[in-house]
């Protein structure tokens, strides 16, 4: 049992005054066994939101609430709210005495929907702030930023998901990502341009990701931020949902929705730094207590001390939060490469080499490596995916194996390669088919998802098909193409939201994406395009199911450096084949192939068909083989192509 203080009572002096009476004192519990406090001393206590933050609770037949905080260089800490009309004085935690740096106390009345914060004072170091709840569930709509008192109390309906979600996550299934940042997927324009709320989205969002064929929605980061422009990558609330769209509750139904209609959810998540608000984590107690001492150069934000326990603990206890309260499916990790690398972004004299003299940051490696096991640990069907633009090896293999033990990991190289090589006038391409073919040199290398994401169509960057080079009908055949060639290589699949329907402008999360295009043909085509890449990729487990296998890829023509036409297969592991050709000319092109089988071929895809706004002009229908060797078989198949188009065939099973 400890002492903790209750709310205190208030009574008016004759002139209208506040004074506070003597806080009374009851008996509580502690939320805290014996075993929660060594495994948080030893570093091992992966689920703290179960007792630090805000807790609603009857204490006997007091209603109220429990707060517990870290904070182990304070002399004091109170919590301030509703409740107590903000006075400091009113509501003093406890430290505990077993060194842990904790601080809890009950407070009678305090209950859920009420705003708080943690008035804490170091007084040796003048420091006296008011802090948000780093366990918070809730908080304020910003630029309001108090932490809110409440529960996850929430029924789901999502078990038939949550029960083959394993099987949906093996690497041999399709997963084709459509990222999404809520905020601005759409808007109430005549509304003052006011968001959708998450059950607004889930009314709207989930039938199109549906329609559109994708396998996964990916939130860009959903954590409470105070920019808004930051969206999401600078956050606060790293076990609270923002507010800007609705409660906790509200976000759990949209997840549920989601999974009700066989669509996953992965969510964005920052681990690797956090912004330097006043109000925030950095300096909580006076001193660098979650952070380092120096402040990222890419982003002047703080660095997550990963060589602490207890802020290894904060992040992954956050992970499994999201897993274990959410139903998330996975988390793509963002920055990897910024926690790997102590001279990332960092000139000379600005970092000290580690222990051996490499430039190697141990501490963040052993941390996720650490937060990789414990995920697969607790939950082996999800997924986590790294976002990491390096060649540093081992990213998604097992960290037992001396990897860091991600599941899969963005493929940078292939899409800074591949937007070069379609950002060159197609009349010289052909000279530089390397561009695109390079990638094959290591695309087994890791696990990998081929990602077209939001960092590309921002920043002046343009948009994917205003980078496409040429007149309007070569930028939208030539993004076209690209689709095409993202969805016929070896790799899981990530596109942007609105790149499906080819805006001309760059993406501006202040306003909703550009729907009004669809109304003309070629933006029309553009969706219809991807929706059916979409679902001829999940439906021929050639195009899939051996994505990080060697074994399921075979060149035809490496390049044909006149023509500008590459050509491969890609096979299953029962041998179902798809044959795939891209013609990079601007000219109809007579093409022959060499084939590994002497069957039929049948078109199962063209995006020269009048259904993506193509001529029509450029279907081969099902192609007959000819005894006519070709690229180093002894048969192959004749054809015209289309300018700029690309062509999907399936092996036939019989003649």
């Amino acid at each position: 049992m400890i002492k903790v203080m209750t709310k205190t009572s208030i009574k008016k002096t004759p002139v209208g005054q506040r004074t506070l009476s003597r806080p009374k004192v009851i008996q509580c519990p502690t939320y805290f066994s014996k075993s929660d406090i060594e495994k948080f001393n030893q570093g091992e206590n992966d689920w703290l939101y179960q007792k630090l933050g805000a807790h609603p609770m009857h204490n006997k037949e007091t209603l109220g609430t429990y707060f517990a905080v870290w904070a182990p260089h304070a002399d004091s800490v109170s919590v301030i709210g509703d409740f107590n009309n903000w006075v400091h004085s009113a509501h003093k935690l406890i430290r505990r005495h077993d060194h842990s740096g904790l601080w809890e106390g009950f407070v009678a009345g305090a209950k859920k929907a009420d705003r708080y914060k943690y008035h804490i004072c170091a007084h040796s170091k003048n420091f006296s702030k008011d802090k948000i709840d780093p366990f918070a569930f809730y908080s304020e709509v910003p630029p309001k930023t108090a932490s809110v008192i409440w529960d996850l109390t929430y029924k789901w309906n999502d078990q038939e998901w949550m029960d083959q979600r394993g099987q949906r996550h093996k690497g041999d299934k399709p997963l084709s990502i459509y990222e999404v940042h809520p905020g601005s997927w759409r808007r109430h324009e005549q509304d003052n341009n006011k968001f959708f709320t998450y059950r607004q989205m889930a009314d709207c969002l989930v039938d199109y990701v549906k329609k559109m064929g994708f396998t996964h929605v990916e939130l860009m980061p959903m954590m409470e931020h105070p920019f808004y422009g930051s969206w999401g990558y600078q956050s606060l609330g790293f076990f609270s949902p923002t507010s800007r769209y609705g409660k906790p509750q509200d976000l759990m139904y949209l997840i549920d929705c989601f999974h009700q209609n066989n669509i996953g959810v992965i969510l964005d998540w920052v681990p690797s730094h956090f912004p330097c608000d006043d109000h925030g984590l950095g300096q909580y107690d006076g001193t660098n207590l979650f952070e380092y001492d120096d402040l990222h150069p890419d982003w002047n934000s703080h660095v997550f001390n990963n060589g602490r326990n207890e802020v290894i603990q904060f992040l992954v206890s956050s992970a499994l939060f999201w897993m274990d309260q959410y139903h998330i499916d996975g988390l793509r990790v963002d920055a990897v490469a910024s926690m790997l690398y102590l001279d990332y972004s960092r000139g000379h004299g600005q970092w000290q080499p580690n222990f051996f003299g490499g430039h190697e940051n141990l501490e963040s490696i052993a941390f996720l490596r650490r937060l990789n096991e414990k995920i697969h640990e607790k939950f082996s069907d999800c997924l986590m995916i790294a976002e990491e633009s390096t060649a540093w090896r081992g990213v998604s293999s097992p960290s037992k194996e001396g990897g860091l033990g991600f599941d899969m990991k963005w493929n940078m190289g292939w899409m800074h390669d591949t937007l070069k090589f379609f950002c060159l006038d197609p009349r010289s391409r052909s000279k530089s088919i390397n561009k695109l073919t390079h990638c094959l040199y290591y695309a087994f290398s890791e696990n990998f998802i081929l990602s077209l994401s939001h960092d590309e169509v921002v920043h002046e960057k343009s948009s994917l098909l205003a980078k496409m080079p040429g007149d309007d009908w070569e930028k939208f055949n030539s993004l076209k193409c690209l689709y095409g060639f993202m969805y016929a290589h070896p790799g899981k699949k990530l596109l942007f939201m609105g790149s499906e329907i080819g805006p001309w402008n760059e993406w501006n999360h202040d306003v909703q994406l550009d729907w009004y295009l669809l109304q003309y043909g070629r933006h029309q085509g553009i969706q219809n395009w991807v929706r059916d890449l979409n679902a001829v990729y999940q439906s021929q487990p050639a195009l899939h199911d051996q994505d990080f296998s060697a074994a399921g890829f075979e060149w035809m023509d490496l390049g044909d450096s006149n023509r500008g036409v590459i050509s491969f297969v890609r096979k299953s592991m029962s041998g179902q084949m798809v044959l795939i050709i891209l013609n990079f000319n601007l000219r109809r092109t007579s093409y022959r192939v060499g084939i590994p089988v002497s069957k039929i071929w049948k078109e199962i895809l063209n995006s020269d068909d009048k259904e993506y706004s193509g001529s029509g002009g450029g279907l081969v229908g099902q192609v007959m083989v000819e005894a006519k060797p070709c690229h180093g078989r002894g048969q192959s198949l004749w054809m015209n192509l289309a300018p700029l188009s690309v062509v999907f065939l399936k092996l036939q099973d019989k003649d």
